[in-house]
Parts: C-alpha cells; sequence; structure tokens
C-alpha cells in the first residue's frame, strides 16, 4: 500500500475521452491518446490492500489486483506486468472491453467510488508492449502432443496460447478470413483497434502457435477427420446462434441482425471495403436490445451518418445508485451508465425522442411496418411495466429505415456441422454439454467459452480458455497439470 491515505485525499479519475464532436469523425479509439499514463500511478494509489480483496472474486482470472496496484503506484511497471500476465493472457484487451466487475467489487466501492482497476489494468498492459516486457515466451522442448483449437475469439486464444507455452504442437482454426472472432469483426474500431490483436497474433505465432483461417470445422474440414488427426480438441466456438424477433414485419427488407451489421463495419476499417452494404448513412436506425452490443450498433451507425438512432430496451430505466437490497456489494449492479456511445448521441442528438441519450425504457416492439416494396419504413412499439405487460395508451411509432436486432445468442451454430459431426450432448439451452472436466461425451474433444457456458464476458471468457488448457494438458499428460485453472466450468458470477 504505497499511500495509507490514497483513497482519501484523491478522487477517482477515469481516463478522458476525446471530444465527442472529434471522435464521431473517425474510427480511433475514443480515448486521449496518452492520457491515461499522468493520472494512473495517483489512481492506483487509491488502492486500500484490503486483507480480504473482493475484487479476487469478483474477477474470473484471479487477478492479483492489489498487488499490481501497488507496483504501478511504484512505477514498477516491469513487475506489474509479470504479476498481471500470471493471471491474464491479454490485458489489454480486457482493459478495453471489460465492464470491470472487479471494479463493483471494490472494498472502497461499499461508500465511495471505486478504484479504476480497468485503466490501470489497460495501463498495465500497454506500457508492457511499449517497454518490451511481452517478448515471445516458445517452450524449451515439444511434447509431441497435437491439439486442435476451434475458434480464436478470446477463449481459443488463451486456450492456445498456454497449451503452446506448455509445450504442446496446437493448431486453431478459424471460419473467417482473420484470427480473433467477435474482437476482430464483432468489437468496433473505436472500442479497440485492432492493432493491439494483431500484435497478440504475432507473439503467438513466434511462439509457435499455427493458425489456419477460412477453415470452417464441419463444412470445410470434416468434424470427425479433425479429431482422429489430432490428440486433443477444444471447441471454443463461441455462441454465434443470435436471438430472434418473431413479430410481424421480420421479413421486410432492411431488418438485420446485429452480427450482420457490425462485421461489415469493421471490415471497412479493415480495408476490405470502401463502404458497408448495411451502411446506416442518412437513414431513421432503431436498434432493439439494450446491452453492449446494441450499443455498439448505436456508436457505429452515428458514424455511418445515420439520421437518427434510437435503442430499445425493454428494461426500466435504473438509477445512478446502487440498490442495496436487490444488487447488494459485491455483486455487479444495473445502474445507469453512459457508454462512450451513449455519450456521442446524447451530444449529437441522434434520438430526439428518446428518454436519455439514445435510449428508449420499458419499450418492447409491437411489429414493422413497410412501404410497397417492401422495405421496413416504422417500428411499433409499446410501453411495459416491471412485469413487461405492455401499458396501456403507451403505444408509440418510430420512424425506422434500417432495424437491428441486439438480443444475445443462445448458444454454438447447430447447423455449421461441427455439433452434429461430432455427436455432440447439448443442455437444454443449447450450449455444448461437459463434465466437471470440461470434456463433452465425445473422448478427447473439450468445450470452453460462449459455445459452453452461454453468453458471457471477456474475462470469464479467457478464464474459460485458461482453465480448459489445463484440463486438456492433463488429459495429454496423465499427471496434474502446472497450468492455472481459475475457474470450473460450472462457476457463476457472483449474484444474490
Amino acid at each position: 500500500m504505497a499511500d495509507p491515505k490514497g483513497f482519501i485525499t484523491t478522487p477517482r479519475q477515469e481516463w478522458p475521452r476525446r471530444p465527442v464532436e472529434e471522435r464521431v469523425r473517425d474510427w480511433d479509439e475514443v480515448y486521449v491518446p496518452g492520457a491515461l499514463l499522468p493520472i494512473v500511478a495517483k489512481q492506483a494509489d487509491r488502492c486500500m490492500d484490503c486483507g480480504i480483496p473482493f475484487c479476487h472474486q469478483a474477477c474470473p482470472l484471479g487477478n492479483l489486483i492489489p498487488e499490481w496496484n501497488g507496483l504501478v503506484s511504484r512505477e514498477d511497471w516491469r513487475a506489474a506486468s509479470e504479476r498481471l500476465h500470471a493471471t491474464n493472457n491479454f490485458p489489454e484487451f480486457t482493459g478495453r472491453l471489460c465492464p470491470a466487475p472487479c471494479e463493483a467489487g471494490c472494498v472502497l466501492a461499499i461508500n465511495q467510488p471505486a478504484v479504476t482497476i480497468k485503466n490501470v489494468e489497460c495501463a498495465i498492459g500497454d506500457r508492457a508492449w511499449e517497454e518490451g516486457f511481452t517478448p515471445p515466451r516458445p517452450p524449451e522442448r515439444l511434447s509431441g502432443r497435437t491439439v486442435a483449437v476451434i475458434g480464436s475469439g478470446p477463449t481459443g486464444l488463451a486456450a492456445a496460447q498456454q497449451l503452446t507455452r506448455a509445450g504442446h504442437t496446437v493448431a486453431v482454426y478459424e471460419r473467417d478470413d482473420r484470427i480473433g472472432g467477435l474482437m476482430r469483426y464483432g468489437i468496433p474500431e473505436f472500442k479497440m483497434e485492432k492493432r493491439h490483436l494483431e500484435r497478440r497474433i504475432d507473439q503467438m505465432r513466434a511462439e509457435g502457435t499455427r493458425f489456419r483461417t477460412s477453415t470452417a470445422v464441419g463444412r470445410d474440414v470434416d468434424a470427425e477427420e479433425l479429431r482422429c488427426r489430432y490428440d486433443a480438441v477444444v471447441l471454443a466456438t463461441g455462441a454465434t446462434a443470435w436471438r430472434e424477433l418473431a413479430l410481424p414485419g421480420r421479413e421486410l427488407t432492411g431488418v438485420h441482425q446485429a452480427m450482420e451489421y457490425l462485421p461489415l463495419a469493421n471490415r471497412v476499417c479493415e480495408g476490405d471495403l470502401d463502404a458497408s452494404p448495411l451502411s446506416a448513412a442518412g437513414k431513421h436506425v432503431v436498434i432493439v436490445g439494450g446491452g453492449d452490443t446494441g450499443a455498439d450498433c448505436l456508436g457505429t451507425a452515428i458514424r455511418e451518418g445515420a439520421a437518427s438512432v434510437t435503442q430499445l430496451d425493454i428494461y426500466a430505466q435504473p438509477g445512478a445508485e446502487r440498490d442495496e437490497e436487490a444488487e447488494p456489494w459485491p455483486t455487479y449492479p444495473r445502474l445507469y451508465r453512459l457508454s462512450a456511445a451513449h455519450e456521442e448521441a446524447r451530444d449529437v442528438g441522434a434520438a430526439p425522442a428518446a428518454d436519455a441519450d439514445a435510449r428508449l425504457f420499458a419499450a418492447s416492439t409491437l411489429r414493422l411496418t413497410g412501404d410497397a416494396d417492401g422495405r421496413v419504413r416504422e417500428l411499433h412499439l409499446t410501453g411495459v411495466d416491471a412485469g413487461r405487460r405492455p401499458v396501456p395508451g403507451a403505444e408509440r411509432t418510430l420512424p425506422a429505415d434500417l432495424v437491428l436486432l441486439a438480443l444475445g445468442f443462445s448458444g454454438p451454430d447447430r447447423e455449421d456441422g461441427l455439433v452434429g459431426g461430432l455427436g455432440l450432448e447439448l443442455e437444454p439451452r443449447g450450449t455444448i454439454a461437459r463434465s466437471a472436466g470440461f470434456e463433452t461425451n465425445v473422448p478427447g474433444v473439450f468445450a470452453a467459452g460462449d459455445a459452453a457456458r452461454g453468453q458471457s464476458l471477456i474475462v470469464w471468457a479467457i478464464a474459460e480458455g485458461r482453465a480448459v488448457a489445463a484440463a486438456v494438458d492433463q488429459h495429454l499428460t496423465g499427471r496434474p497439470s502446472h497450468l492455472p485453472a481459475p475457474i470450473g466450468p460450472y462457476d457463476r458470477p457472483m449474484t444474490v
């Protein structure tokens, strides 16, 4: 604990964002470049080095948060990087993309603003690359065992890196043309520039991990044949089966899933396209779904030049303070949070009819109507009560030339030939069934990440990747693994 009074004398200060009018004109990250490092040491001083640090419990990775806070406070960046990378393969990803359940579990957050753990983590990750603290770590010797990892999102990459460093020969299969999964084509550039992803992939290649892109296992490669070629297979395909909106008008032109829309915008940023064929430019856009994916669509539509953008959230607008009865500390509370995209929508007046920023809360879609050519033109909605029941007289209509469905995901794609080709058993909710050792009903085939857990956070994805790597290593060697296993397959976030 570098400053025993830091949490008293130093107010919380977050990484400042660039001015809205500047950042909505480009796709660069929303934060002011170079503005984090000058403030982060004092922010790390606010950590109380608690005797029982609940931030550990709130983060599935088991990050040693008080330790690296203290090291950052003393500006010992090398040691801080070592402690952070001991539990997290990709802190520059989580420092940008995670909603920070660790901060909700911060003891200081009982009655004060929490320590800016996420910002400190990001600063360590970025400083580690700048100072060369993250060189490739190839294994000293190879085990002679081979592993196929199917899927290159955070779970697949974490599992592959851990297994490669343990000496196994690992090949990562990705159905898209580039590595990264949702981090590549689902996360907009303004939330995480892809250069952060590229340098990790380069690091993994230098360590010996092999990558096979544009290869859909189950279609391009027979799933059972692949299983026979490797000593173990890790399924980390993610939860790609999106939830539908079964309402009148769903068939109209201009109604699309969020994950049809976002990848095209990312491909524009990659240079593959001059313009997205689903661009929001000049259109009235309505996003159905109040989560992070919906917010990603919001920020993307604003940058594409939408005429208006409205986001519908079926839940009532949450308060600014934690409800201690319903969501006591240290659980992650549902609060009114202003993401960068919502801040932009508020300041540019993207949705004049919205309750707050671009959001309409307690709103449920009734139907979609279109013109004579079958193109969507209006979205009809109603206000709902706490039980999601329509409120009489609360119907209204929004102009809609583009409707984006951001309703979440139910599990892996069951039509791609992988589930059927391997004969995998599924849970009733559609996820891949697995044992306490992460193994499926097919010997030698393991499942991890959203494909087995269901839609979750990036920290849970990385934790799953690290844990399944330990299970696979034990399976291959026949002895307890030295690799860390931060979670079990049935562990869940803290709830009431």
